[in-house]
């Protein structure tokens, strides 16, 4: 399982390198909720009207550090990532750490149903 559940992962990060809308749309739960590194909650459709509309873009994105939890009938992943890009016109660049939970409904299908973002900081936080 932990194979699929890789290949996947790539799936999905081919598809939000080519904005690729029909494939989001098949790897993405329609219970959808997405805390992003801002803290903003997205649902599916939110997260996916910013790849149809233009307004993200990816150029590249570079996992490392990946870990794959499998469970019953959902899988946790664990990842990093370096991704380059566009936000609303502005340059994105961003080194974040990702969490999915993907489920595997009775089809057979996994889908995303729980994800979540957040930086990574580069140096150590001020002492208290």
């Amino acid at each position: 399982m932990e194979p699929e559940i890789a290949s996947l992962e790539e799936q999905l990060r081919e598809a939000m390198l080519a904005s690729d809308v029909p494939s989001l749309e098949a790897l993405i739960s329609p219970d959808l909720v997405f805390v992003n590194h801002f803290g903003v909650v997205l649902s599916k459709e939110e997260d996916l009207a910013l790849h149809y509309s233009g307004a993200l873009r990816f150029h590249r994105i570079d996992p490392s550090e990946r870990r794959i939890l499998m469970l019953e009938q959902a899988a946790f992943v664990g990842v990093r990532v370096h991704l380059w890009g566009v936000f609303n016109g502005f340059p994105l660049q961003e080194d974040l750490r990702f969490s999915r939970l993907w489920q595997r409904h009775a089809s057979g299908a996994w889908q995303v149903v729980a994800g979540q973002a957040t930086r990574v900081q580069t140096s150590a936080p001020p002492p208290s």
